[in-house]
C-alpha cells in the first residue's frame, strides 16, 4: 500500500504536468501577441491605402502581409501542438472554442486582402474585420489567463492580456486617425469614437498596471516616448477639437501614422518583456518543483519497505520533543531507522505542500474574481451593443455613466443589464 510521501510525489509530479502545460500556453500566447502586432500594423497600412484610393502604403502593406503570413503559421503550429498535448492533460476546453472560433477568421485573411487591394471595402468595413479577427485572437489569451492554475502565472497572464488590449485598442486609433487624415475630413461620430478609444486604452492600461505590479508598470511609464507622446496629443487636439465640415491636412497621415506606431513598438517591447518574464516563470518554478519531486523519491527509496513514519507522528503535540518511545507504535527509537525526528520532518513536508496549495487556491481565486468580473462586463457590453445597435466603446461608457449616476461598481451594473436580457428590445 502505497503511503502519504508517494501521494505527495504524485501531487509534484501533476503540479510538474501542469507547469509545462502553462509554459506551453504561454509560449502560444507570445506567438499571438507577435501575430496580433504584425496584424495591427497591416491593418494601419490598409486603412491609409483605402481611405486615400491607392495612393499610399501600398507597397508597405505587400510587405506586411508577408510578415503576418510568417507569424499565421507560427500560431497555426502552435495551435496544432497545444491541441495535441492538450489533449493528454485533459484540460482547455474554453480555450479550444476560443481557437475553434478563430480559425474560419485566419482562414478567411486572403479574401480580406484582395478585397482591401481590389479597392472594393471601405477603411471602416476593413477595421471592423481585422479587429473581429483580433478579438478573436485575444479572446484565447484571455481563456490561457482564465485557465491557467498558478496565481503567479494567471497574474502575468491577466497582464499580458489587458496590455494587448489597450494596444489593440491604440491600434485602431491608428486606424482610425490615418482614415481621418487622409480623407481630409472627420466627423462628429468619428470624433466620439476617437474619443471613446483613448479612454478604452487607459482601461486596459490601468487594469494591467494591478496585475502586474509596479515594477512592469514603472517600464511601462518609460518606455512611452515622451516626444511621441506630446506630437500625439497635438495631432488628437486637431483632429478631435475641429468643428464639423472643417478640413483636415492629408499630409499629416503619414505623420499621424508614425507618430502612432512609434508609441505601438514601445507597447511591444513591454508586451515582449511580459513574455520574457512569463516564461522565466513558466521555467523557475517547473525546476523548483522538479527538485522537490526528485528528493521526495530519494526519501522515498530510502523509506522502502519501513512502515507509514509520517503516521507515528501524526497525534503528536505541536513542538513536542520526541521521546524514546515511539508514540503509538510499540518501536523504541533504536528500532526505527531514520528516527522520530524524520518522521516529523515528512509530516512537515506534507503540512507545508497543504497550506502552499491553500494559499495558491486563495491567490488564484482573487485573480479569476478579477477576471470573471471582466468577462461579465464584457457580457454585459455585447449584450447592449446587440440590442441598442452600440460600439464597444458606447457601450462601455453606458455601463460606466450608469455606475457613477448609481454610486454602484461597473460589474453590478453589468450583472443587473445581464438579468434584463430576455426583456431587453431589439435595436433597429
Amino acid at each position: 500500500m502505497n503511503s502519504g510521501l508517494s501521494f505527495l510525489v504524485a501531487a509534484r509530479r501533476c503540479e510538474i504536468d501542469e507547469l509545462e502545460q502553462l509554459a506551453r500556453t504561454s509560449e502560444l500566447v507570445s506567438t499571438i501577441g507577435r501575430l496580433v502586432h504584425a496584424l495591427q500594423r497591416e491593418r494601419g497600412f490598409s486603412n491609409v491605402l483605402l481611405a486615400s484610393q491607392g495612393r499610399r502604403f501600398a507597397a508597405q502593406r505587400s510587405a506586411q502581409i508577408g510578415e503576418c503570413g510568417r507569424f499565421e503559421r507560427e500560431v497555426r503550429v502552435g495551435f496544432d501542438f497545444l491541441e495535441s498535448e492538450g489533449r493528454r492533460a485533459g484540460s482547455g476546453t474554453r480555450l479550444f472554442s476560443r481557437i475553434a472560433w478563430v480559425l474560419p477568421g485566419l482562414d478567411a485573411l486572403p479574401t480580406l486582402r484582395r478585397r482591401i487591394g481590389a479597392l472594393e471595402t471601405s477603411a471602416a468595413e476593413a477595421t471592423a474585420a481585422f479587429a473581429k479577427l483580433i478579438a478573436g485572437l485575444l479572446a484565447v489569451v484571455f481563456e490561457a489567463a482564465d485557465g491557467a492554475t498558478d496565481p503567479e502565472i494567471s497574474r502575468l497572464l491577466a497582464a499580458m492580456f489587458n496590455f494587448m488590449q489597450g494596444k489593440e485598442f491604440a491600434g485602431q486609433e491608428r486606424a482610425c486617425g490615418a482614415a481621418a487624415f487622409a480623407t481630409g475630413q472627420n466627423d462628429p461620430l468619428r470624433q466620439q469614437q476617437w474619443l471613446q478609444l483613448i479612454a478604452a486604452q487607459e482601461r486596459c492600461f490601468h487594469v494591467f498596471a494591478d496585475f502586474a505590479g509596479p515594477a512592469m508598470s514603472q517600464l511601462w511609464r518609460e518606455r512611452e516616448p515622451d516626444t511621441e507622446l506630446a506630437e500625439l496629443e497635438r495631432l488628437r487636439r486637431i483632429a478631435c477639437a475641429a468643428p464639423a465640415g472643417v478640413p483636415l491636412d492629408p499630409e499629416l497621415s503619414a505623420v499621424w501614422f508614425d507618430c502612432c506606431s512609434l508609441r505601438i513598438d514601445a507597447m511591444k517591447d513591454v508586451e515582449d518583456r511580459l513574455a520574457v518574464d512569463l516564461r522565466d516563470l513558466c521555467r523557475d518554478k517547473t525546476l523548483q518543483a522538479r527538485g522537490e519531486a526528485e528528493s521526495y523519491e530519494v526519501m522515498l527509496e530510502q523509506l522502502a519497505g519501513e512502515p507509514d513514519t509520517a503516521a507515528t507522528a501524526f497525534f503528536d503535540e505541536p513542538g513536542a520533543e520526541p521521546g524514546p518511545q515511539v508514540a503509538g507504535s510499540g518501536l523504541t527509537s533504536a528500532a526505527a531507522p531514520y528516527g522520530h525526528q524524520l518522521e516529523r520532518s515528512i509530516l512537515e513536508m506534507m503540512q507545508e505542500q497543504a497550506q502552499r496549495l491553500q494559499a495558491m487556491s486563495d491567490e488564484l481565486d482573487a485573480v479569476r474574481t478579477a477576471l470573471n468580473e471582466r468577462k461579465l462586463v464584457e457580457r454585459a457590453k455585447g449584450l447592449l451593443m446587440a440590442h441598442r445597435r452600440l460600439t464597444e466603446p458606447e457601450a462601455h461608457q453606458m455601463l460606466r455613466q450608469t455606475a457613477m449616476n448609481q454610486n454602484r461598481r461597473v460589474v453590478d451594473v453589468a450583472e443587473s443589464v445581464l438579468s434584463m436580457a430576455d426583456y431587453l428590445p431589439i435595436g433597429s
